[in-house]
């Protein structure tokens, strides 16, 4: 919750798909108003809505079924910025099985950040949402 408040309190529109009742339960009551909530498989809704050159996606929940369908159509996306939670160790399995199960090429692959954020070496959530809340001000593009 803390990156999707940080980024509407930044004034970025903040969407967050999320198909899972159970974190729909816990989560609803956390977001800002302002922040619009799609329960909708987060792959299934990018590929069906698309996305800006401005837009960021992330895939924020250490579920390695969502998190490599969602990066399997992000990086087919004009996103200037995919990101994806998880420890170094666990990022690079994700980037292995991309490769290897999603036929994914080292240039797709590449757009992908992971840990997702900048590296001030955060743990906590809110210190996660920060080092990804920075991240439009650390871009070159």
């Amino acid at each position: 919750m803390f990156c999707a408040n940080f980024a509407l309190a930044l004034g970025f529109e903040t969407l967050v798909c999320e198909h899972r009742e159970e974190v729909l339960l816990n989560m609803a009551g956390d977001l800002d108003n302002g922040i619009t909530l799609i329960r909708q498989f987060p792959a299934a809704c990018i590929e069906r809505e698309g996305c800006y050159t401005a837009t960021a996606i992330l895939s924020l929940t250490h579920d390695p079924p969502i998190d490599d369908l969602t990066m399997m159509e992000a990086v087919n996306l004009p996103a200037f910025y995919i990101g994806a939670m998880g420890s170094m160790n666990n990022s690079q399995r994700r980037k292995e099985r991309l490769e290897r199960i999603g036929e994914l090429e080292p240039r797709q692959i590449s757009r992908i950040h992971a840990p997702v954020g900048i590296n001030i070496g955060s743990k906590t959530p809110a210190e996660i949402a920060l080092s990804i809340a920075a991240i439009p001000c650390c871009q070159s593009n």
